[in-house]
């Protein structure tokens, strides 16, 4: 490892098919590591996108991927045989990537849970068992370099088959724990997929009220309770994804970073002002600064999303 940017992670946020798999495999050669939520829809040109996306990213130093939700696009509200066709396929991208790789679970990666997959809740593999079968933990945490991560599912399945951003109880109880056992002082970064802490609702106002949604599945319903948790420790940072916007919000002495997709809008142009690109982070003695940059990408079916 030539350790040229020692400490800068390469964050990317968005849509992950058609990976550039020469491109990542130099990722590991030359140190940093690399923050991922994704999407695939290669009739939009995705493949050629995350391509472009990856090349430029190659010139930093990634040592570990962390996959930050939305492996697959998407197991839903689809059945089981196209669930399964769209995680292998992730599956086998991941085999070629070549680097160390932690997950967060997006809403896209839980299976059947809308009613019009025509999949019953008796299915062993229904809502977040075939994520854990496939990929692993819902939410754990590890240590790299005298950095502490917590990796959060905010995705929770509803009874009557929708879902909301939420971290369950049995979770917050974990959290604490987790956090308790650090030596005081530990730098810590949480990483989940639904926002925290966001000022979305200030310049997308009509996506969260306007919907009509049953529950909240923008951000996290009880942010707040997450919150509490996190002021027993020196949380520098939570990574974030989800709403497919760029944006830095400081609260309490930890930046909430929530980065845009490298899907964009969708593949189909800028999100809200954002275009498609990555978040790059570097954290340094126990500090953390960020910058976005984009990588060229030109929507081959450029639209406004509602």
């Amino acid at each position: 490892m030539s350790g040229k940017l020692e400490g800068k992670v390469a964050v990317v946020t968005g849509g992950n098919s058609g990976i550039g798999l020469g491109t990542a495999k130099r990722f590991m050669a030359e140190g940093a590591y690399v923050f991922v939520t994704g999407r695939r829809q290669p009739e939009l040109d995705a493949a050629h996108g995350c391509d472009m996306c990856f090349r430029k990213i190659a010139t930093l130093n990634p040592e570990f991927a962390i996959m930050g939700g939305d492996h697959v696009f998407d197991a839903f509200e689809v059945n089981r045989a196209r669930a399964g066709m769209v995680y292998d396929l992730y599956k086998r991208t991941e085999q070629q990537l070549g680097m160390p790789l932690h997950h967060a679970i997006g809403n896209h990666d839980v299976f059947g849970v809308f009613a019009r997959s025509g999949v019953a809740p008796s299915d062993p593999a229904y809502g977040k068992k075939m994520y854990q079968d496939l990929i692993g933990q819902t939410y754990y945490s590890f240590d790299y370099k005298g950095y502490h991560f917590v990796v959060l599912d905010s995705i929770q399945p509803t009874a009557d088959r929708l879902w909301e951003a939420r971290v369950d109880e049995d979770q917050l109880r974990w959290l604490r724990d987790d956090l308790k056992g650090l030596q005081h002082g530990t730098p810590v970064i949480a990483v989940c997929h639904c926002p925290l802490v966001t000022a979305f609702a200030t310049y997308a106002y009509t996506q969260i009220v306007g919907a009509d949604r049953k529950y909240n599945t923008m951000t996290v319903a009880n942010a707040a309770d997450v919150l509490e948790v996190f002021e027993s420790a020196n949380v520098l940072a939570v990574l974030q994804g989800h709403t497919h916007v760029n944006e830095v919000v400081s609260y309490k002495n930890t930046q909430y970073i929530t980065s845009g997709a490298v899907c964009g809008n969708w593949w189909h142009g800028p999100r809200l002002g954002t275009p498609e690109g990555f978040t790059v982070v570097s954290l340094r003695q126990g500090t953390i600064t960020s910058r976005y940059e984009t990588y060229g990408f030109h929507s081959v079916d450029p639209r406004a999303r509602p």
